[in-house]
């Protein structure tokens, strides 16, 4: 499994891309910011792409069928870790000031969703003392967590629908007055829906034994 596709909210599920008209090196407070994210998010996404490379961090990007290769302190190693990357996420974004015109899909995408969080730590916290992948997979903390994790899917595609239909009037963009009219700038925003699990209700569910 190519972990590049498999990485949750700041795990990296967000594209910027600013194109810029005549002007070239002109910049503005949206090709600030801009800047400022993409810089935060290649850091997380080579601090993540090391993890799971890692003997413990495969284990995040496991299939049902690999899950034996591995142990869930093995999970509970890899989800404290995954923690301090969406917290130096966390703190970055939140340390940015965001153009008016994007401050609210800023904040809807960076304000992390502090029941996600509590059911990724409640897991790890249980992985630590499971005796293996059937017993884990049966427990409370693993049902909440596989609940957060389709909510959160769930919200992804939502906002994704919503950056779309504002992306179908971007040309607004051009009347923004703090924009130089010389300077024609494209805000696209992708999330990578696609990177969350198929099946979230399954995740970290061992093949059963015959």
């Amino acid at each position: 499994m190519d972990w590049r596709t498999e990485l949750r909210r700041v795990w990296i599920g967000l594209s910027l891309l600013v194109m810029l008209g005549a002007c070239g090196g002109a910049t503005s407070p949206l090709t600030d910011y801009v800047e400022s994210l993409n810089t935060i998010i290649e850091k997380a996404r080579q601090q993540y792409g090391a993890l799971v490379e890692s003997p413990e961090g495969g284990v995040l990007v496991a299939e049902p069928g690999e899950l034996a290769g591995f142990t869930p302190q093995d999970l509970q190693i890899a989800l404290g870790k995954v923690r301090i990357v969406e917290a130096g996420v966390e703190e970055a974004t939140a340390a940015i000031d965001p153009p008016p015109q994007v401050a609210d899909l800023h904040h809807r995408f960076f304000d992390f969703d502090s029941e996600f969080i509590a059911a990724q730590e409640a897991l790890a916290e249980r992985a630590e003392s499971a005796l293996d992948w059937n017993e884990l997979s049966e427990t409370p903390e693993m049902a909440a967590y596989r609940a957060a994790l389709a909510q959160d899917k769930q919200e992804c595609v939502a906002a994704q629908a919503e950056v779309n239909a504002i992306a179908e009037g971007r040309e607004s963009f051009a009347d923004t007055p703090w924009i130089p009219a010389e300077l024609k700038e494209v805000f696209e925003v992708a999330f990578a829906c696609d990177g969350y699990p198929a099946h979230p209700e399954d995740v970290y569910r061992p093949v059963p034994t015959p």
